[in-house]
């Protein structure tokens, strides 16, 4: 008769919950930074080699480099431009126009918005309205707007106050107008009724999309004051473009675009953070 053969397992005790969870978080936020500096690395290295393959090009006139300037040209002439403070100048009044109209058209597109949104009656008179200006390229309003106030500052204003007061009117109405009813609900159970409905619940609701028509609104409002310098003004970006290519110099033509192109990434980034302090519950969402 066979003996039992008595098999004694060793097991290793689990961790205590919270240190599992804690090293999950842990292991999320390496994730997290690791993606992170990918996606740096890949903003930063993809335009370094699309410089270098062009001064490539251009060096082995794969193109000609007479239009097609290569980086290392550009560079020294963006160096003279600086040094003479015309530069400088320019940047200083496109950002300056750009500024000033974005700020006006951005606080009336979302008062505005806002308005129509709670105000049935004034939606149903202004909004066919606003969407049959809208329609108009604004670019085409300079025309007018010369005749009425003359060569000066405020018809390049009042063209980039045209295309961000609609682009933020639009926004804002959407975003009222498709504002989740429940959380409407939720606040008057908790006693919030009128100012205090609308501080705590409605506008802080709005503002994802409307810091969506900001980020839109601040790009096309670069386009249009650009264009609008290519034939209304003596100074700025846009003219430097426009009389760089009029005298063909390509090398300050190029020093203009790519100034333009930065001026355009370091507003859209300067909005983004700005909603990233304005709203840190849709930041943790997204994680």
């Amino acid at each position: 008769m066979s003996e039992p053969i008595e098999a004694v397992a060793t097991l290793e005790p689990l961790p205590p919950a919270d240190d599992r969870l804690e090293s999950a978080l842990a292991g999320l936020k390496r994730k997290q930074r690791r993606r992170a500096r990918l996606d740096l690395a890949l903003g930063i290295g993809t335009p370094i080699v699309l410089l270098a393959l062009w001064q490539l090009a251009a060096h082995l006139n794969w193109v000609n480099p007479r239009i097609f300037t290569p980086p290392s040209s550009i560079a020294v002439a963006a160096g003279q431009l600086i040094s003479a403070g015309t530069l400088q100048g320019d940047l200083a009044a496109t950002l300056a126009r750009l500024l000033v109209g974005y700020a006006i058209g951005a606080a009336g597109g979302v008062c505005v918005g806002l308005i129509l949104g709670l105000v049935r009656p004034l939606r149903a008179a202004l909004s066919p309205l606003f969407t049959a200006l809208y329609a108009v390229p604004q670019i085409a309003l300079l025309p007018l707007l010369l005749v009425i106030f003359g060569v000066g500052e405020t018809p390049k204003v009042l063209t980039v106050v045209a295309v961000t007061f609609f682009v933020l009117e639009i926004n804002t109405l959407a975003a009222v107008r498709n504002f989740d009813p429940r959380l409407v609900e939720a606040g008057r159970a908790y006693g919030a009724t009128g100012v205090k409905l609308f501080r705590h619940v409605l506008f802080p609701g709005t503002l994802p999309q409307i810091f969506t028509g900001l980020r839109v609104s601040i790009a096309l409002g670069l386009v249009v004051i650009t264009a609008t310098e290519f034939v209304a003004s003596n100074n700025g970006l846009g003219f430097l473009v426009w009389n760089s290519w009029q005298l063909f110099q390509p090398n300050q033509m190029y020093v203009g675009l790519v100034t333009i192109a930065l001026l355009g990434v370091v507003l859209t980034a300067t909005i983004s953070l700005l909603e990233r302090l304005a709203l840190p519950w849709l930041r943790r969402r997204h994680r």
